[in-house]
């Protein structure tokens, strides 16, 4: 039996995409046979695995961090340019790193940022991941991020994606279906474009749901007009797949990872670029995309027959697992 560590970025997160994409991320490694049979330990990225002082101390707890068998972050926009600042989707920095040293990425991306990269950001870098390892990230972008740090990495696609071959693509339907849930970005707020996509899901749509991502989605979803009639889904992983169950039904919003989850069960999904996660995944794998700025072309978008062929790197995905081999 072996230990595995999986920093979990869905553990103590504010958005439930982050849920969505370590499901994912376990879903991918029970398929490849790594975690059957081992003792997992979930761990998380946005908390300190430990402090200061319980880094510095004999804790025998911390022996089974040493000496885990392997040691993966999974996932999400956890990587940045400058970690003098603090992150609250990776909070770590030098003094509590210690259970991280030799991790390896599956499908991790860097956030949006000019900076460039400091000396403290480097060693603290060094610190955490596997030196000889190959490493999986989320688009070519922290691809080239990774291997400028002189890391070995590849472009794997976020975990979320794995599943989409071109079979499965061509389960999802290609014409609009009668209803749609849709999401709203807290943190990404344009009152005038969300209003204009709330006004045209009206349109299009017989039923139209409301799924609550992230902590202060409903408390902006409340500001808006004409959302009479719209149905609210809890903020709930599993309350969010019941809906997507249903067979009539489809996905539209700025949410990038409940676009993704929507796909998993076989959804239509259009997701309207907010931030450089969607359009640098747009350009890898060509998922149906529109600017928000663009949110006029929306109507024709829906009614328009949009056949899901996601450019899935299957080669680079069974390569990064051939290593555990």
């Amino acid at each position: 039996m072996k230990t595995v560590i999986l920093f979990d970025p869905g553990i103590r997160s504010l958005n439930k995409g982050d849920e969505i994409i370590m499901r994912s991320a376990e879903n991918e490694l029970n398929r490849a046979g790594l975690l059957e049979g081992n003792y997992v330990i979930h761990s998380a990225t946005h908390a300190p695995v430990v402090t200061f002082y319980q880094n510095t101390t004999l804790n025998p707890r911390m022996r089974v961090y040493d000496n885990a068998d392997l040691k993966l972050i999974c996932g999400s926009n956890l990587m940045w340019k400058n970690l003098l600042k603090p992150r609250p989707v990776f909070n770590v920095n030098l003094w509590n790193c210690k259970p991280y040293k030799d991790s390896i990425l599956m499908g991790v991306g860097v956030g949006q940022s000019d900076n460039k990269t400091n000396l403290y950001t480097k060693m603290l870098y060094g610190k955490i991941l596997k030196k000889d390892a190959l490493h999986s990230t989320r688009d070519d972008a922290a691809k080239e991020f990774l291997t400028g740090l002189g890391y070995k990495a590849i472009d794997t696609g976020c975990p979320t994606m794995w599943r989409f071959t071109p079979e499965f693509c061509s389960e999802i339907p290609h014409e609009k279906a009668e209803n749609v849930i849709f999401t709203l970005t807290d943190y990404g707020r344009d009152k005038q474009y969300d209003q204009m996509l709330i006004d045209a899901l009206k349109r299009h749509y017989k039923d139209v749901y409301f799924w609550v991502q992230g902590v202060f989605d409903l408390e902006y979803f409340r500001t808006f007009e004409n959302t009479d009639g719209i149905n609210i889904v809890p903020p709930s992983v599993d309350a969010y797949s019941e809906v997507l169950k249903r067979p009539d039904i489809e996905y539209v919003g700025t949410r990038l990872h409940a676009g993704m989850f929507a796909m998993q069960h076989k959804k239509r999904t259009i997701i309207l670029a907010i931030d450089n996660r969607v359009r640098d995944m747009q350009k890898a794998y060509d998922l149906h995309v529109l600017e928000r700025k663009e949110i006029e072309k929306l109507g024709d978008m829906i009614e328009t027959s949009l056949p899901t062929d996601i450019r899935l790197k299957q080669e680079n995905i069974d390569l990064w697992l051939s290593q555990f081999a």
